[in-house]
């Protein structure tokens, strides 16, 4: 008895919403989208949506507006995410090894510990983003727009910047080695 209401007295003071969550990687659904690895959502709208841990791996999400929604450790690999808006976007620790996210808006974004090997990020607008210590081992930046971000100890290794724009990008500790970086605008030259 005594062990029965000690567990009903800790039922009641746990949070409403402690009771009904569901595990990190449960699928979720937000609108007519289910959230489940190879998920096909174009143009689906996430904004501000909780996207923790979730397995995307191989989803279509081109288009999508994914503001300010929370993707940290969300595995994204392989993930066809073009022109979304993925405006303040949280994408710590997030899994982003061969994404496209040509065209896509990552303004503010921040992505501290991403991994985003071989990712493309052609075209996409990275201003003031925090990329600071992200591995990008193989990503396209192709005419990218990294005005203002955060690059510390981010590692480029073998990355294409050609045509970037890295005005007032701060990138100390950054290793840009094997980096090509032609037409590159503010972009490091003794790399």
């Amino acid at each position: 008895m005594r062990l029965l209401s000690s567990f009903l007295l800790a039922l009641l003071l746990l949070p409403p919403a402690m009771a009904q969550d569901q595990p990190a990687d449960a699928p979720r659904k937000v609108g007519d989208c289910l959230l489940v690895k190879g998920a096909r959502c174009p143009g689906a709208d996430l904004r501000h949506a909780d996207l923790r841990g979730l397995d995307l791996s191989g989803a279509d999400l081109t288009g999508a507006k994914l503001a300010r929604a929370d993707l940290r450790n969300t595995d994204l690999r392989g993930a066809i995410l073009d022109k979304v808006d993925m405006e303040a976007a949280d994408l710590r620790k997030a899994f982003l090894q061969g994404a496209k996210l040509r065209g896509a808006s990552l303004r503010g974004s921040n992505m501290e510990f991403a991994r985003a090997a071989k990712a493309d990020f052609s075209g996409a607008d990275l201003t003031a983003a925090n990329m600071e210590a992200a591995w990008f081992s193989g990503a396209q930046f192709y005419q990218a727009k990294l005005v203002n971000a955060g690059m510390q100890e981010a590692k480029f290794y073998d990355a294409n910047m050609i045509g970037a724009d890295m005005t007032g990008a701060r990138y100390p500790y950054a290793i840009f080695q094997n980096t090509f970086m032609q037409d590159c605008t503010a972009c490091p030259v003794d790399w």
